[in-house]
């Protein structure tokens, strides 16, 4: 055993920019794994072919949520137990994830591989790009055990608050994947195809190395072979903590997989500008992601160590620090969208196209800073069904009814579907701030008597 990363004690903001920015470069190099598929098939490819690849990891990435949603519930249980002082708890929850976990792999390889037409169909993945789009699902879809044993690793290093191993496996995929996709897409001229195989190989080599690193690292809890068993108890645990996570992103990237469905209705053009769209959002929604994610560790050792008032002066720190950053988010998209999206397309139609969709989200780029922080202080709190909650408002009660509603009134306007996202991260927000109030007026009461 090594000395555990204790957020329990000692300075609040510095602890969780050392822990963030890690997380943050993690974040940005695993959303290169799309966006380096995106610009060499641009590059290299026609339309149809971003479009294809667009459609088919915006899919993928459906999958990777879920998984990150699920592995949620191993972060929050293992940060609780190093919270508590009990290491031999932290081991037997790490076994039972892993046994959790290999059977998520093998379901999901078995499904993503049969249903593959089907998504594209449901997609409404234009006709010219629609075989691409199956064939990008179907390679990608092999290496979903790399997918799980992947976000698996994350999950348990973050719940120890060590965020540099992650950001270790990343760096090793993602070099891997440019190498790959250069070759494969830019050498070969293998396209879609090309893009897939990449980022599998990618993911594989990433896992394996990962692997030989960690057998050389001493690890700050206790675990023991008969600790990887299908216990029960810990795997109930950890499905009650992170299935509402996984459901709740599940059905929030639906909603916005629905939106670029709509946009693929609209024609070629408007689809391969919002998936370049989507593709810039996700480095755009980085620094937020990572304040959430870095507060579920954070908050989670202090629930364990019954310390809720470094809880709640975390979610400050956060909200704030995320805030200036999303200001300066806020500018670039709204004002520079067309220079962003010219990284990923040469073509002058889908570079407009990208740059309508993009000013919606700038106004996104300050509220996240308040929404990722709340979730991941209510995920740290083991309040996941309250996450599930209010992500389902935010999507199904918000966003999908806003953006069919704006797609019949303003059928040519990229911009205005685009605002229904802002509208429900609004939402949202507000239901988290109420909720927030609530449980520290009830804890007060608590205290009082």
């Amino acid at each position: 055993m090594e000395k555990k990363h204790d957020f329990t004690q000692g300075p609040i903001l510095p602890a969780l920019l050392k822990f963030a920015i890690p997380v943050l470069l993690a974040l940005l190099l695993q959303t290169m794994y799309g966006a380096v598929d995106l610009q060499v098939v641009g590059m290299f490819g026609t339309a149809a072919d971003i479009s294809a690849v667009s459609t088919g990891s915006q899919l993928m990435q459906t999958v990777t949520i879920v998984v990150t949603g699920l592995s949620m519930g191993v972060t929050v249980l293992l940060g609780q137990r190093i919270g508590e002082g009990r290491p031999e708890e932290a081991g037997k929850a790490v076994g039972g994830g892993i046994c959790l976990f290999s059977v998520v792999a093998l379901l999901m390889t078995a499904i993503l591989l049969a249903t593959a037409p089907q998504l594209a169909v449901l997609m409404h993945a234009p006709t010219d790009a629609f075989s691409g789009t199956v064939t990008y699902l179907r390679i990608c879809s092999s290496g979903a055990l790399f997918i799980v044993a992947y976000n698996l690793l994350g999950s348990i290093f973050r719940g120890l608050g060590d965020s540099r191993m992650p950001l270790i496996t990343v760096t090793i995929a993602c070099v891997c994947n440019i190498a790959g996709d250069l070759l494969l897409v830019g050498g070969f001229g293998l396209g879609v195809a090309g893009a897939a195989i990449a980022t599998v190989l990618a993911q594989a080599v990433s896992v394996v190395l990962s692997l030989l690193i960690i057998r050389r690292r001493s690890l700050p809890f206790i675990m023991k072979r008969e600790d990887i068993q299908f216990d029960k108890t810990v795997i109930g645990r950890i499905v009650k903590l992170g299935s509402p996570v996984a459901l709740q992103d599940l059905l929030v990237n639906i909603s916005f997989l629905v939106i670029i469905a709509i946009a693929n209705h609209m024609g070629t053009i408007p689809s391969a500008g919002v998936g370049v769209a989507e593709k810039l959002c996700g480095f755009v929604m980085m620094v937020p992601s990572a304040y959430g994610q870095s507060m579920t560790a954070f908050v989670a050792q202090n629930v364990g160590a019954s310390r809720e008032d470094r809880a709640r002066r975390v979610l400050l720190y956060g909200v704030l620090s995320s805030l200036a950053a999303g200001l300066v988010m806020c500018w670039g998209t709204f004002f520079h969208g067309d220079v962003l999206t010219g990284i990923f397309a040469k073509d002058t139609e889908v570079i407009a196209a990208a740059a309508e969709y993009l000013k919606a989200y700038a106004i996104d780029c300050l509220l996240t800073s308040f929404l990722f922080c709340f979730i991941g202080y209510f995920n740290g709190h083991g309040r996941t069904l309250f996450v599930m909650a209010q992500g389902m408002i935010g999507a199904l009660g918000v966003r999908l009814p806003m953006a069919f509603l704006m797609s019949r009134a303003f059928p040519e306007s990229l911009f205005h579907l685009g605002l229904s996202t802002p509208a429900s991260t609004a939402v949202q927000i507000t239901l988290c701030i109420f909720v927030f109030l609530r449980s520290k007026h009830r804890q007060a009461e608590s205290a009082a008597t």
